[in-house]
């Protein structure tokens, strides 16, 4: 019995919704232009010092990001033959391991920052994005092994040209704050859209689009607790929002780890 043509429409379009969104987007802020940086992003409002470590709460609040990308490594190395991870640890391994390394970037960023130091802070970002993006891919839509380590591999250097690109435009133009960052911030978005789609089409289980989209609320609060560090610190008078922001994003990642620790050890629940 022959589908209708309605059927097939609707069929064909769902299944190119997260390549027309993406192309979509891209083209967008192509049109746009260069977006740049405030001009104060290094002013963060909370640069209290703790035995004799600048900007302590910025810097030690990175710490939870290495204990959320260790657990989620450990795991998924222990559990890498397992059939839940024929092809979805190498993206997996990737956002593990830049967790732990954004604990490091970060770190190191706001020990001192400046545009040169936030080069390590944004490269595991990028990193952490294309590993989500890759590993999520291939648990939701079933890749075959080479097909994930492509992926992988393809969104690793998109995301390391991202944060370089940035950092070019930055020095070619000799004024700071003036470097693109449109790939960068297209790489951070991508998970947040393309995500929930994925897991729309190919009917993933309840947990999992539940965890996401807590992950995404988390990860939404800690951009507004960002936007607005020096008004949570004046407001809350013990925690700036970057330090929030942080946390905030330390939860989101943790949330998003602890799922994909249930599917790799076939913990599954529809």
């Amino acid at each position: 019995m022959m589908k209708p043509k309605s059927a097939s429409k609707f069929v064909f379009i769902t299944r190119w919704l997260p390549t027309f969104l993406t192309v979509l987007i891209a083209a967008a802020m192509l049109v746009h232009g260069p977006i740049y940086q405030p001009a104060h992003y290094h002013d963060f409002a909370n640069d209290h010092a703790l035995w004799g470590m600048p900007n302590a709460a910025d810097v030690l609040s990175n710490l939870g990001f290495a204990l959320v990308g260790g657990w989620g490594f450990a795991i998924f190395w222990r559990q890498r033959y397992q059939p839940q991870l024929a092809s979805a640890w190498p993206g997996y391994f990737l956002f593990a391991g830049a967790l732990i390394l954004t604990a490091i970037g970060s770190g190191f960023y706001h020990w001192a920052p400046d545009n040169a130091r936030l080069v390590w802070d944004r490269l595991p970002i990028a990193l952490a994005c294309a590993g989500l993006l890759a590993g999520m891919h291939a648990q939701i839509c079933n890749d075959t092994w080479r097909q994930s380590m492509m992926v992988t591999l393809s969104l690793a250097l998109f995301g390391a040209a991202s944060v370089g690109w940035w950092y070019y435009t930055e020095q070619i133009t000799g004024h700071r704050g003036a470097g693109d960052l449109r790939p960068y911030l297209l790489l951070q978005g991508l998970p947040l859209l393309l995500i929930p789609i994925w897991q729309a089409q190919y009917a993933a289980p309840k947990a999992d689009r539940l965890a996401f989209g807590f992950a995404i609320l988390l990860y939404v609060l800690a951009k507004v607790a960002e936007v607005n560090d020096h008004a949570v610190l004046a407001l809350l008078g013990f925690v700036s929002g970057h330090t929030l922001k942080h946390l905030l994003a330390t939860a989101a990642s943790a949330v998003i780890v602890w799922r994909m620790v249930r599917n790799a050890m076939g913990v599954i629940k529809k």
